[in-house]
């Protein structure tokens, strides 16, 4: 396996691999087609990075309104009156300001970290996938190579039957046809013949005649 997964490696270098879990054709082939607790794990992990930068993207732009609001609401305190309520307000926005800025600050140096590992859970998971790939590519060569073998046992055996089938017809029919010179019409009461070769061939010639295109 490990073999395996290094040559996995050095064929994805310099390839851009799509977002795993954001890719309809790889779900389709790879989660719907049933269970891998290997793929389950990584997709879990990939989506679970990708949930979080959503959420940091959200958080930075709720920050980003929020701050903004407060800084509008200091210009506007600007232009009161002097008053303690107005220094009070002054500097509890200042704070949240701060505080804000702050959060903004450590959101964003994670944020700077997310692509790295998302690129790391997505490649982690394109190893597995090819892994399964791989496996499943060869269980499928050996199962239709097994396929193909039955079949063609098959034919040769459907061959077989429908050479002895016509033989047993031919020799029916050349023995009701020799009783039938020697008693007449009685040779089916008497064999008490529920097989009629002469039915069976005249059946079969009645179904020739029909796929026979009729000239005008």
């Amino acid at each position: 396996m490990e073999q395996e997964d290094e040559v996995f490696r050095e064929a994805l270098i310099g390839k851009k691999i799509p977002i795993l879990t954001l890719d309809n054709q790889w779900h389709r082939l790879f989660t719907q087609t049933g269970e891998n607790e290997e793929i389950q794990r990584l997709e879990d992990n990939l989506n679970k990075i990708l949930k979080r930068q959503g959420k940091l993207n959200t958080e930075l732009k709720s920050l980003a309104v929020f701050k903004k609001k407060l800084m509008q609401e200091i210009v506007s305190i600007m232009e009161l009156p002097d008053s303690s309520a107005k220094e009070k307000k002054m500097e509890e926005n200042k704070r949240k300001i701060e505080d804000a800025n702050q959060r903004m600050d450590v959101y964003s140096d994670e944020l700077m970290e997310i692509p790295k590992q998302i690129d790391e859970a997505n490649f982690a998971l394109m190893i597995a996938s090819m892994r399964v790939c791989y496996s499943r590519l060869q269980k499928n060569v050996e199962e239709i190579e097994a396929i193909n073998k039955w079949v063609s046992e098959f034919k040769v055996q459907l061959k077989r039957k429908i050479i002895l089938k016509q033989q047993k017809e031919i020799w029916n029919d050349e023995m009701y046809n020799y009783m039938h010179s020697i008693f007449g019409p009685d040779v089916i009461n008497m064999f008490d013949m529920k097989y009629n070769p002469q039915n069976v061939l005249n059946k079969e010639k009645d179904l020739i005649d029909e796929k026979t295109p009729k000239q005008d």
